[in-house]
């Protein structure tokens, strides 16, 4: 049997550490040579781990079982499998609590599991255990910090809504320009006829003129 206990310190808090910890996949990826697989109905997923001892590399392949306290933020793991020639079987079992560090915004993660072992590699692997777990523990402790350290995706901003308003206590309107070549056209021929206007001036006549003027066309 091999016996695993293992705190590890992480500088973020521990809502962004429980976050990343109990998301299967988010784990996975901190662990080096593992792959997750198909979920099934009652919640259960398959994954597959590679580990070399020695000069000697084992597939495991195993079903997955996670149960999981939001409130407590602890959680519980179960696997049972065997390795891809199905010499060695295994069961393992492990408990994890996320708890606030020694100072504000830090983390302590504590896992405590065991592995049963049983089939031709069992020795094998009983006797390289002690230094696997070391080395692996290792890996997931720096892939763990780092996936912590990175925050969550943040919403994407209204691009339509336009930029913020900006307060000023003198407001410049600038005149309001016709938009579209057409919009344009009639704009200067409004002008156009504007300026002509302002240019012609009606000539004054007195009333007795223009009847001797019409009395003299007719």
């Amino acid at each position: 049997m091999i016996s695993i206990t293992e705190e590890i310190a992480v500088p973020s808090p521990p809502e962004r550490v429980w976050e990343v910890i109990s998301d299967p996949s988010a784990v996975v990826s901190c662990i080096g040579g593992a792959e997750l697989g198909p979920s099934h109905d009652d919640g259960s997923f398959d994954g597959t781990l590679a580990i070399r001892f020695g000069g000697l590399r084992v597939k495991f392949a195993a079903r997955i079982s996670l149960d999981l306290d939001e409130s407590a933020h602890e959680g519980r793991l179960t696997a049972r499998g065997a390795d891809g020639q199905g010499a060695t079987r295994f069961s393992a079992g492990a408990t994890f609590r996320v708890v606030e560090g020694g100072t504000p915004g830090t983390s302590e993660v504590f896992c405590d599991g065991e592995i049963k072992l049983n089939g031709k590699l069992a020795k094998l692997i009983e006797s390289g255990a002690g230094m696997v777990v070391s080395r692996m523990t290792g890996e997931f402790t720096e892939q763990l910090v780092q996936k912590c350290a990175v925050a969550p995706e943040e919403p994407l901003t209204d691009v339509s809504a336009g930029p913020p308003a900006v307060a000023s206590d003198t407001v410049h309107t600038a005149p309001a320009r016709p938009a579209g070549l057409f919009a344009r056209l009639r704009a200067w021929w409004a002008g156009r006829r504007s300026g002509r206007a302002a240019q012609t001036t009606p000539r004054s006549k007195s009333t007795s003129g223009e009847a001797l003027d019409q009395g003299g066309r007719r």
